[in-house]
This record gives structure tokens, sequence and C-alpha cells, in this order.
């Protein structure tokens, strides 16, 4: 238990420094918010191109992975969308955000940190397969959906179209395609240019926590604990439970993979989630369920890891 705990409260402590300081005005919100963007535009990013360029292709796109977490993701997806509609009766627009809130995990800020504390190297393959997922199927369609059900007119392939058109200038597809280029071709970079890839790579996982912490400070819930508590079991419990189960039927899968998948999946939501549900009228509902998930998610990761160490899930020996 002591090396669980050694593992995942260094994670809260960055996420806790992030909070402080901006509780304590060290660093103003839309510094936190520059650090943000950053971390998306360039230190992701340029983990992800590190990543693909210093391993064979074949390797990084693992058609077991990207099958077993896409579809327990599109499965827990689904569920989460009918749930909301049919037993909460909450309208399409609500309803697609519950499902966005339930599958799409913070693969970037969270779950890539806790992971390469656990299984290494393999965690930057993980999150790139991750984001594969996240920004080519789950967030187009969730959006796609609160679109056709917020009433502004759109159709759904209208709105499939404006979502899949903005992921030609998403910076980490742009990185994506740019590392397995790089890594097809067999062309060598400069050392200067991979030196300063390497440098902002590694600047990714303490930045993205430190912002986490800071986007906390100040987010108020307004009485939406049970639509919250609902998003955030989805998310904590039900997504990781969905991966734990494709993965122990998929033959002959790397326990490391399968074990970052495990922790990828019991990571909080999209740091943007109160972002999107602002845009649809939401913004309550979803600030409520990334500040909830996100705290529980201290005990509820931490459970994880202890049930993989206890059981020897997956044969994944750390």
């Amino acid at each position: 238990m002591l090396a669980i705990i050694s593992i995942t409260t260094p994670i809260f402590l960055l996420i806790g420094v992030g909070y402080f300081a901006v509780a304590t005005r060290l660093i103003a919100k839309p510094q936190i918010q520059g650090l943000g963007g950053f971390v998306i535009n360039f230190a992701l990013p340029a983990l992800i191109i590190r990543a693909l360029i210093q391993r064979p292709i074949e390797e990084t796109f693992n058609g077991y992975y990207l099958l077993g977490y896409g579809l327990a993701t599109v499965i827990v997806f689904g569920v989460s969308l009918t749930f909301a509609l049919r037993v909460r009766h909450k309208a399409l627009d609500v309803a697609s955000l519950y499902a966005l809130g339930m599958s799409g995990a913070n693969s970037g800020f969270v779950g890539y940190p806790v992971a390469a504390l656990v299984v290494g190297s393999p965690a930057v393959v993980a999150m790139a397969l991750n984001m594969v997922i996240e920004n080519l199927l789950i967030i187009p369609l969730a959006l796609a959906l609160a679109e056709v059900g917020s009433q502004s007119g759109s159709s759904f392939g209208t709105a499939i179209r404006q979502s899949v058109s903005r992921l030609g200038r998403n910076p980490i597809i742009i990185s994506i395609l740019i590392g397995v280029s790089i890594a097809v071709l067999g062309v060598p970079l400069p050392a200067p240019l991979f030196k300063a890839i390497d440098m902002m790579a590694t600047a990714a996982a303490p930045t993205a926590l430190f912002v986490i912490g800071g986007t906390l400070y100040g987010l108020r819930t307004r009485g939406m604990r049970k639509d919250a508590s609902q998003i955030a079991f989805g998310k904590l419990v039900i997504h990781p439970l969905a991966v734990l189960l494709m993965f122990t039927a998929l033959p002959d899968f790397d326990p490391a993979l399968a074990v970052a998948a495990l922790v990828f999946a019991s990571a909080p939501m999209l740091s943007v989630y109160p972002i999107f549900g602002q845009r649809y009228g939401h913004p309550e509902l979803c600030t409520a369920a990334l500040m909830g998930t996100t705290l529980v998610s201290f005990m509820t990761i931490s459970a994880i890891l202890w049930v993989i160490a206890t059981f020897d899930l997956f044969g994944f020996a750390g």
C-alpha cells in the first residue's frame, strides 16, 4: 500500500501546488490558462512525437489496444447516453455531456503522469492511442449530439462535419501525423531539434498537473450533487470496469499496455469538460462533475493500483 501511495501522492501534491498557487494569487487564472495552452499546443505534442519516433511504428499503433480501449469506451458512451435519456429523462444535449463525462478520460493531464509512474515508457504509446480515440471518435460524437440537442438547427451530419473539420487544426492530431510520418520515413531528426522536443516533452506531466490544480480553484458546484455524482461514478467506476473486462477478454496482450489502459480509464474526465458545458448552456453541471471526480479520483486511482498489484492483473510485474 505504501508503494501505491508513493505513486499517487506526488501526482496530487502537484495538483495541490497548482491550487495553492492560484488560491494565494501567486499565479493568476489567466496565467493558468496560458500554461494549459502550452501543455496542449506544445508539451503534449512534443511528448507524442518523441514517443512515435523512438520505437517501431508497428509497436505504437497496436490494433488490439485501439480495439480494446476504443470498444470499451464506445460502450460506456452508449450506456451513459441511454441512461441519461431513458432513466434520467435528460434532453439530448445534456445526455451527450453525461456520455462525454463518463467516457472521455483526461489522458494528457492526469492519465499519463500516473501511468508513466506505473508502467514507464509504454504510457506514452497508450496516451497517443487514447488521444486518437478521444479526438477522432468520442469528442466529435458527443459534440455533434450536443449540437443537435441544443436546438441550434444543425443536423447530425452537419455537426459531425464541423467537428471533423476542426480536427485538422488540433495540435494532438497534427503531432500524431508528424510523428508517424517521421517514423515511417525513418528520417533522423537533427540533434538540436530532438533536444528541444525532448525538453518540451519532459515538461508535459508536471505542468499538466499544476494546471489541473489551478483550474480547480474557484469552481462552484451549485447544487448539482446528484447529477455530478452519477457522472463521477460512471467515469471512475464504470469506465475502468469496462476496460478491465475488455482487456481481460483479449488474447496475449502486452501486460504493460493493458495496465496503462486501465489507469487511463481511471482518470477524471477532460479538463476542458466545463468549457463544453458552457458552450451548450450547462456549465454548472460540468464544473461540478469535474471538481468532484478529480477529488475522488485520488482514492479510486489508489484503489485500482492496489487491485492491480494485489491480484496481479494481466500478469504485469511492475
